[in-house]
């Protein structure tokens, strides 16, 4: 498989830049396999489209101020974008800037405050902060929503809000679940009138969900690493819900990565850790009956993995269709409902 598999043609206009005022006022893209259905869909019909006893899961992961701006010793500017806190003033970091310092240099911010690197391995460089509280808690204060990079123009103090799920719990994610960025408490109340279960994983985000598919051949890419935690209580959820006859739905895709990794031979364990598993044509996901998730880049893994559950020509012609009746596509964009 090539990655031009993955290609299709998206008009730059098209790439949603602002959030729409109301969550649940976007668009909704009805796939249904199945039964023959492609239709176009406002995103406050989802209970109608569902039914009592299927069973919605969530990532709730939150995202926190993960992009920070300083400047190297020489005086040069540095973008940091954190991918993972490590301890208490440390983390694994991705940096801007116009020549990478070396184990040994350091960054100084505005507050006053400096970061040490300690090292660097492939992208991602180990800083360490001598930040006057935890990290975590500093961050609130000088870090910025690490918006995607598609999204061109700066965060501004609605992102904060917006650039997260209403139900968002574990901070831990540098980019936002952003199927769930449709739901409003609204829309979740009006699930439960309609006896929709809602289930619970947590998987935090990383930086590397925006690294391009570099290899020609999809086999040859390497995921990045994601911590995740599936919950023997959700997996009693989706147990009952089968037997019941009924659907398991992942919102996002971040959902199918976390209970495919939770698969252990013949069925699904807790589990808690990372992964790095890739999901494209070929593989058979077994963990859930349909999906609900934004229109993703061309050629990104996120496109092979939808591809993976409904096909890869079936997808393409949606995404065709989508670009012609002018959905939003990424992060504040549109979203889809895929029953395969």
């Amino acid at each position: 498989m090539k990655k031009s598999d993955f290609a299709f043609e998206l008009p730059r206009e098209l790439i949603a830049q602002v959030p729409l005022q109301q969550r649940s006022a976007s668009r909704l893209l009805l796939l249904d396999a199945a039964a023959g259905r492609r239709e176009d869909r406002a995103f406050r019909d989802l209970p109608d489209l569902l039914q009592p006893g299927d069973l919605l899961v969530f990532n709730d992961t939150r995202v926190f101020p993960a992009r920070l701006h300083g400047r190297k010793s020489t005086g040069g500017a540095v973008e940091i974008l954190i991918e993972r806190i490590t301890g208490e003033h440390e983390a694994t970091v991705q940096l801007g800037v116009s020549k990478k310092p070396r184990p040994g240099g350091t960054i100084d911010f505005a507050d006053g405050s400096h970061a040490l690197v300690l090292g660097r391995e492939d992208d991602f460089f180990h800083l360490r902060f001598d930040a006057p509280e935890p990290l975590h808690r500093w961050l609130q204060g000088i870090g910025e929503v690490p918006l995607p990079p598609y999204i061109e123009r700066q965060a501004d103090t609605g992102d904060r809000e917006r650039y997260q799920t209403v139900y968002a719990r574990h901070p831990g994610a540098v980019a936002a679940p952003t199927a769930g960025l449709h739901f409003d408490a609204e829309l979740l109340a009006a699930l439960a009138a309609r006896g929709v279960q809602s289930g619970y994983i947590t998987l935090h985000v990383g930086a590397g969900t925006f690294q391009p598919v570099r290899e020609d051949e999809v086999e040859q890419h390497h995921m990045h690493r994601e911590w995740l935690s599936v919950e023997a209580g959700l997996i009693g959820q989706i147990q009952a819900t089968r037997a019941a006859g009924r659907r398991v739905i992942a919102v996002g895709t971040t959902v199918v990565r976390a209970l495919e990794s939770a698969w252990q031979g013949d069925r699904m364990q807790p589990f808690a850790g990372e992964t790095q598993i890739f999901i494209y044509p070929g593989y058979r996901i077994r963990s859930v009956d349909g999906l609900i998730t934004n229109f993703h880049l061309p050629e990104s893994t996120l496109l092979m993995l939808v591809s993976a559950f409904a096909g890869r020509e079936y997808m393409l012609d949606a995404y065709r269709h989508a670009v012609e009746r002018r959905y939003r596509f990424f992060s504040y964009g549109d979203a889809m409902l895929i029953l395969p």
